[in-house]
C-alpha cells in the first residue's frame, strides 16, 4: 500500500504573517517617502549661477580691494559655467599673478587663446615697472616721440597745486631738450571751468612753448583714461611712442598703462617730489594698482 509523504514545515524557519506584513508596511513607507522627497527636490528651485556681468564686478571689485582668492572664486564660477569664455581665463591669469598662484597662471594663460599674448605682455610691464626707480633725468628722444605730461587734481577755483607745476616744470625741460616732439597734456576733472588740461597748456604757453607744440586731452579722469585717450592724439600726430611726465609716485604705474595701451614708453621722467622714497623695488601690494590698470586698459569685462 502506498503512503503519501508528509512535509512538516519547522514553524521556526517559516515567518509568521504578522512579520511579513510588518516588513511590507516598511517597505511601503519608505517607498512613500523616497517619492515624497523626490516630488519635493523636483519642485524646489534649482540654484543657478549668478549673471556673468555681477560675477565680473564682483571678481574685479574684490580684486581692486586686494582680495585675490574672492577674486579668483567669482571667476571659477563663470568658468563652470563657460570653461571656454577666454576673457575670464585672462583675469583669472591676472590674479593668479598677483597672488602667486604660479601653476594656476599657467594653466589660465593657456587657456586664455588670443588674449594670451596681451596678459604675457602686461604682466611681465608690472614686473618691470616694479623694479625699475623712477628717473628723474629727461630722456633722448627721436622726433616720432611725443611729451605725454599728465594732469593732477586742480584747486575748487581752477589754479593749480604745486605738485601739477612740478610735473610741468619737468615737462618744460624735456621739452627744450626735444624740440621736434609735441607735447601733449592730459587731464580732465575741470573746477571753476577749467579742464587739468587747460591749466597745463597755458602754463606751457605762458612759459614759452608754441601754442602749435601744445596739444590737449580733456577727458580723462584717472591714469587708464588718460592712455587710453591720448594713445589716438600721439598717432594722429604721427607718434610711435611717448615719454611721460608725472610725479616720482606715479610713474610706474603710467609706464605700464600706456605700454599696455599700445603705444610704448621710450622715456619716463619723473620729478623730484618723493623720488627718495621710490628708488627701492615695490612689493606685490604696491603693485596692485597697476594688475587693476592693466586690466582695465584691455578693457576686460568688470572694469571700472
Amino acid at each position: 500500500m502506498q503512503h503519501e509523504s508528509i512535509t512538516v514545515l519547522n514553524p521556526a524557519a517559516t515567518p509568521s504573517i504578522r512579520s511579513v506584513r510588518f516588513v511590507s508596511l516598511i517597505v511601503n513607507l519608505l517607498l512613500a517617502a523616497a517619492l515624497a522627497l523626490g516630488i519635493a527636490l523636483a519642485s524646489a528651485p534649482v540654484a543657478t549661477a549668478a549673471p556673468p556681468n555681477q560675477l565680473y564686478n564682483e571678481a574685479q571689485g574684490a580684486f581692486s580691494r586686494g582680495d585675490g582668492p574672492l577674486a579668483i572664486n567669482r571667476i571659477n564660477e563663470l568658468l563652470r559655467v563657460n570653461p571656454n569664455d577666454t576673457d575670464a581665463q585672462a583675469l583669472r591669469a591676472i590674479f593668479a599673478d598677483y597672488t602667486g598662484d604660479l601653476i594656476g597662471r599657467f594653466d589660465a594663460l593657456n587657456r586664455s587663446g588670443p588674449r594670451r599674448g596681451q596678459v604675457e605682455y602686461a604682466l611681465g610691464e608690472i614686473t618691470r615697472s616694479a623694479l625699475t626707480p623712477p628717473n628723474p633725468f629727461p630722456a633722448i628722444l627721436g622726433p616720432q616721440t611725443a611729451i605725454v605730461v599728465l594732469g593732477y587734481g586742480l584747486l575748487p577755483n581752477g589754479t593749480m597745486r604745486p605738485e601739477l607745476v612740478s610735473r610741468l616744470r619737468s615737462a618744460a625741460v624735456q621739452a627744450l631738450l626735444a624740440p621736434a616732439s609735441p607735447v601733449i597734456v592730459t587731464g580732465g576733472a575741470p573746477q571753476s571751468g577749467v579742464t587739468e588740461a587747460a591749466a597745463m597748456a597755458g602754463w606751457l604757453i605762458a612759459n614759452g612753448l608754441p601754442a602749435n607744440r601744445v596739444h590737449a586731452e580733456h577727458r580723462s579722469g584717472s591714469t587708464v583714461g588718460n592712455a587710453l585717450n591720448t594713445v589716438p592724439i600721439a598717432r594722429s600726430l604721427g607718434m610711435n611712442s611717448v615719454a611721460l611726465v608725472t610725479s616720482a609716485n606715479h610713474i610706474r604705474r603710467a609706464v605700464v598703462d600706456f605700454n599696455v595701451a599700445g603705444l610704448g614708453v621710450v622715456g619716463a621722467m619723473a620729478t623730484p617730489d618723493q623720488l627718495l622714497g621710490e628708488l627701492l623695488p615695490i612689493g606685490k601690494r604696491e603693485q596692485l594698482g597697476m594688475y587693476v590698470d592693466a586690466s582695465r586698459v584691455m578693457g576686460l569685462p568688470g572694469s571700472r
